[in-house]
C-alpha cells in the first residue's frame, strides 16, 4: 500500500521515485520511479538523501528498500546536471549517495536490468545488495571523460580490490549479475522472477533480531573498515559490554532458555 510520507510535506513532491510504507511489516521502500531508464537527476539526490534520513527517524520502520520500477534499476545520472551544477553542488553527491550506510537501520538494494553509475554507487552504500539474474553493474565515467563521483570507486575498492575495480572503472567494464557475486559485491543473485520473494524473505529476516543489535552491529562495521585490527576488536569489546546492559540481550538470553522465540523491543 502507497502511503505519503511526511518527507514529501516538507520538499514537495519528490522527483523520480516514491515511498512506500508498509507498517504491518515495518518495512519502507523507497522505489526509483522514472522508466523506462530510472535516470537520477541531481534534484533526486538531495532528496533520496532526505527521505532516508526520515526513515531513520521513522519509528514504525525496521528496514529499508531501495528498488525499481520497471526492467532497470537505474542507468546513471542524468548527464546533462552535471554540465548544469556548480563545484559546491557536485561537492555533495558522495554525501547524498553515501546517505543508505549513514543510515543506522538496515538497507537492502534490489537489482534488475541496468545498474549504472549513480545506481550502482547508491547500491553499494546499501548493507545487502540482491540481484536479479538480468543485472548488470557499471561505471561508465571514463567514457564521459569522467570517474565516479559519488563514492563508486572507493566503495568499491574495499569490497574487491584494486585490481578488479581498476578493470570495472578505467575500462567501464559492464559486470554481471553471477560475476558480481563471485567478485564479492552483491549478497545474492536469484532468476528474475524471485527478486521480490528473495527481497522479501532477507527483510523477514532481519526484523527477527533486536533492531538495537543491529543498528550496534551496522555502525561497528561501517565504523571500523579501516581501523587496525587491535583497534577494531577494542572497539567490538566496547560495543559489546554495553549490549550487555540492553534489555534485549536479556530478553534473548530468556528466550534461548525458555526455548521460545525472543520479543526483541529495540532497548
Amino acid at each position: 500500500m502507497t502511503l505519503k510520507h511526511p518527507a514529501q510535506d516538507l520538499m514537495g513532491d519528490l522527483d523520480g521515485f516514491r515511498v512506500e510504507l508498509d507498517e504491518a511489516r515495518e518495512r519502507a521502500d523507497i522505489v526509483l520511479d522514472r522508466p523506462p531508464l530510472n535516470v537520477v537527476t541531481m534534484p533526486q539526490r538531495d532528496q533520496l538523501r532526505c527521505v532516508f534520513e526520515a526513515l531513520d527517524a521513522h519509528p514504525a520502520v525496521r528496514v529499508i528498500v531501495l528498488r525499481a520500477a520497471g526492467e532497470h534499476f537505474s542507468s546513471g545520472g542524468e548527464i546533462r546536471g552535471f554540465l548544469d551544477a556548480g563545484p559546491e553542488h557536485l561537492s555533495t553527491l558522495a554525501w547524498n549517495v553515501g546517505a543508505p550506510a549513514r543510515c543506522t537501520k538496515p538497507v537492502i538494494a534490489a537489482n534488475r536490468g541496468y545498474c549504472f553509475g549513480v545506481g550502482f554507487e547508491l547500491s553499494l552504500a546499501c548493507d545487502f545488495r540482491i540481484a536479479s539474474q538480468t543485472a548488470l553493474y557499471a561505471l561508465p565515467e571514463q567514457k564521459l571523460g569522467q570517474i565516479p563521483g559519488s563514492g563508486g570507486s572507493a566503495r568499491l575498492q574495499k569490497m574487491i580490490g584494486i585490481t578488479r575495480t581498476k578493470e570495472i572503472v578505467m575500462r567501464s567494464r559492464r559486470i554481471p549479475a553471477e560475476q558480481a557475486y563471485e567478485w564479492g559485491i552483491i549478497t545474492e543473485w536469484v532468476p528474475d522472477p524471485d527478486l521480490e520473494r528473495a527481497t522479501d524473505a532477507l527483510v523477514d529476516e532481519l526484523r527477527q533480531f533486536s533492531p538495537l543489535a543491529q543498528r550496534v552491529a551496522k555502525k561497528l562495521l561501517n565504523d571500523t573498515e579501516d581501523a587496525s585490527l587491535s583497534v577494531a576488536i577494542e572497539l567490538e569489546g566496547h560495543c559489546y559490554s554495553r549490549l550487555r546492559t540492553s534489555d534485549d540481550f536479556r530478553e534473548g538470553v530468556n528466550a534461548f532458555h525458555a526455548k521460545r522465540k525472543p520479543q526483541f523491543k529495540g532497548t
